[in-house]
């Protein structure tokens, strides 16, 4: 059995599942398996997959959004460590292996988690605070989790499933542990991910991307009683 079961949700990834696949086989700790979960892409993807299908395992459904992907994923993993991966990220060749320390070191915390770039951004963020959490979503999906911690992804959700994940492991009285380092860097325009900067809520009109993600938030603050 594996260590860490690695689970790549990804919907029309073509232009980044290659370089997000050659990362996780680049890591320094290798005592994990790959699980791609190919959510309805039409774009060439699965062709891409195709080649890396001695690796990996493939599971291919119905496009049904990122946090279904992830379920769907979870379910086959077999490995006492799961991390979701997203086809649009790559990876410091040690990332892997200082989050696996980082949880073998700190028992008593159900995952850890690092500061990481989106694009030219970087996002130092700060050591687990349940208050902080409450207030924004600062803890990347990406995180190494204990498995038997995982309460699973709203697939009802169509934005902020990652902070409520992790609002909903605060609330079962789990805890994160920060890796201060820049361990992966998300690709911006990727299918499942995005970022919007803080001047843009500052500006007098309120685009649609501003509204939804109000919207969103607001969805989130009623769910968790915030």
């Amino acid at each position: 059995m594996p260590v860490i079961s690695v689970i790549v949700p990804v919907y029309n990834g073509k232009k980044t599942i290659k370089g997000c696949l050659d990362s996780i086989f680049k890591q320094n700790f290798s005592d994990f398996e790959v699980i791609v979960v190919n959510d309805g892409s039409t774009d060439g993807t699965t062709k891409i997959l195709k080649q890396y299908k001695n690796k990996i395992k493939i599971i291919n459904q119905e496009n049904r959004g990122a946090s279904a992907a992830r379920n769907r994923g979870e379910q086959d993993c077999s490995a006492p460590f799961v991390i979701f991966w997203d086809a649009d990220i790559t990876a410091k060749p040690l990332m892997l292996e200082k989050m696996y320390q980082a949880l073998k070191k700190n028992s008593q915390t159900a995952y850890a988690y690092s500061a990481f770039k989106f694009g030219f951004k970087t996002f130092n963020l700060w050591p687990f605070d349940s208050e902080k959490l409450k207030k924004m979503p600062y803890i990347h999906t990406t995180s190494l989790i204990r498995h038997e911690t995982f309460p699973g992804f709203d697939e009802k959700l169509k934005r902020f499933q990652d902070w409520d994940l992790f609002l909903t492991m605060a609330e079962k009285g789990f805890t994160g542990h920060f890796i201060p380092e820049v361990l992966f860097t998300v690709k911006t325009r990727g299918t499942m991910s995005a970022w919007l900067p803080k001047f843009i809520f500052k500006l007098p009109w309120q685009s649609k991307k501003v509204k939804d993600y109000k919207l969103a938030e607001n969805i989130i603050k009623e769910k968790h009683n915030l």
